[in-house]
């Protein structure tokens, strides 16, 4: 691994539609000493950034060039269509991709599946972003195949969506470099798999004054008195026997002393 020491800042990209909110939580939480940077960069740019040096790791869409880049599949969308609100297809929950067969179906530039060209009728062209796709849709031109979180990202009052059970799904991964691989990165990977601030890997920049909570050590029997065991119960559970196999009253008191 090369020195993490080389940047203060950890850079992360993220692609459209990825939620990155509760890992810079717990990285801002683990490593207070390094501020963690969000870089957004559109899915098609996501390489180019990360081969640049623009980010230090990246989430990102699949595939990726493995040659080049090392990757941990995080989690796979839905795949949706979105709609007027008004549309047919709002009669069902779900659909799938013949059911779309009458429809024009656009195909942005940014699109994230890689299909040549999706199901349904063409377009008359092609939208430059998934953005102008969407007000295309809301303008009755046609309807959008996109996964679940971009459908949510340009939501509109005016449109909604169905699921499309048999339409490519989109996966989202943890990307970077395999030559920049650093410690930092490392630390990162560590907070994605969920690993604890006290494991014995990802906590290199961890801050040194956090200390290891100590062990828990195994509990004592209780005492009795002056730090002798306590003795079992005499007969029906009143009192104990002490000293010469003498019984305490019952009032509790200490038995009188004979002259």
């Amino acid at each position: 691994m090369t020195d993490s020491a080389a940047s203060p800042v950890f850079r992360l990209a993220y692609v459209p539609g990825a939620t990155p909110a509760k890992w810079v939580r717990t990285w801002n939480e683990r490593f207070p000493a390094t501020p963690l940077e969000l870089v957004t960069v559109p899915a098609h740019e996501a390489e180019e950034l990360l081969r640049g040096g623009g980010a230090d790791a990246g989430l990102v869409r699949l595939p990726v060039d493995r040659d080049v880049f090392s990757a941990i599949p995080l989690y796979t969308e839905a795949t949706v269509a979105v709609v007027p609100k008004d549309h047919l297809i709002t009669a069902v929950d779900e659909l799938s991709l013949e059911d779309l067969a009458d429809e024009v179906v656009l195909h942005p530039l940014d699109d994230v599946f890689g299909w040549e060209r999706p199901p349904g009728e063409e377009a008359f062209e092609r939208p430059a972003t998934t953005a102008d796709a969407v007000e295309l849709v809301a303008a009755g031109i046609g309807v959008l195949i996109v996964p679940q979180s971009l459908a949510r990202l340009h939501h509109r009052r005016d449109l909604t969506y169905r699921t499309v059970v048999d339409a490519p799904q989109s996966e989202v991964a943890l990307a970077w470099p395999q030559e920049a691989t650093t410690d930092q990165v490392d630390d990162f990977i560590g907070v994605v798999r969920g690993r604890t601030a006290n494991s014995t890997r990802g906590r290199r920049n961890a801050d040194p004054e956090q200390k290891q909570a100590p062990a828990r050590t195994a509990r004592k029997a209780p005492r009795s008195g002056k730090g002798k065991p306590a003795t079992p119960q005499g007969r029906g559970g009143r009192g104990t026997t002490t000293g010469k196999g003498r019984t305490p009253r019952r009032g509790g008191g200490r038995p009188k002393r004979r002259g």
